[in-house]
């Protein structure tokens, strides 16, 4: 998958370039193409934001800087997300569903937004992160490709997001591992019985006692 980034701060996709996702990269299973927006600014010092209409606070990124960088990337037929407070929650459905896109444009905004008519121009979902707002897109863009990479087959091992939180509708089961005793607390007998049934069985009800406790909501 080639993730193509629309931002003014580039460099702080860095981050998101180690660990598992560093892997994928190096294995050409994942490809971040970052495009600095302010690249296409034609006013001498590289501004790419000017007042809003109608006055109100802050400032707005021009429409016709943003279509020139979407426009850079070559490829008007991929999905273009806006990352955004009004867009919808993502969650896990969603998460799964884009993984199995070859091409996704993330645009990144920053001051009090993006001007509208390039959004309605070029953006075909927006997505929020949560109900809070961040001083801009870049790290709502660093949670969606991390959460999406991990779906895509080669990042990590199918068992690993099989069983993970929201995989089945539930919370993860508890994780245990050397040494079988910490402060006086032990592994619990059943993971260390070698009774591969029973296991199952323990996570399975683990699963369900703890999502009954800490998200009821995924239950109704």
């Amino acid at each position: 998958m080639k993730f193509n980034i629309l931002t003014l701060f580039p460099e702080m996709f860095e981050t998101v370039k180690k660990s598992v996702i560093g892997k994928a990269i190096e294995k050409r299973i994942i490809e971040i193409n970052l495009i600095n927006i302010r690249d296409f600014s034609k006013n001498k010092h590289k501004k790419v934001d000017d007042t809003p209409y109608g006055g109100g606070a802050g400032m707005v990124m021009r429409p016709d800087v943003v279509y020139d960088a979407y426009k850079s990337i070559g490829n008007q037929t991929a999905k273009v997300i806006y990352m955004s407070p009004q867009g919808k929650k993502l969650n896990q459905q969603k998460v799964e569903e884009l993984s199995k896109e070859k091409n996704l444009i993330i645009l990144c905004g920053h001051y009090e937004g993006i001007d509208q008519r390039v959004i309605d121009e070029i953006v075909d979902e927006e997505i929020s992160i949560g109900d809070y707002v961040l001083t801009g897109g870049e790290i709502p863009a660093m949670v969606l490709i991390d959460s999406v990479s991990r779906y895509i087959e080669g990042v990590i091992s199918q068992e690993s997001t099989s069983e993970e939180s929201f995989s089945n509708g539930l919370l993860e089961y508890p994780q245990y591992t050397r040494p079988e005793i910490f402060n006086e607390k032990k592994v619990p007998e059943v993971l260390i019985s070698g009774h591969h049934e029973n296991i199952e069985k323990w996570r399975k009800e683990k699963s369900l006692e703890i999502t009954k406790i800490k998200r009821p909501d995924l239950l109704m």
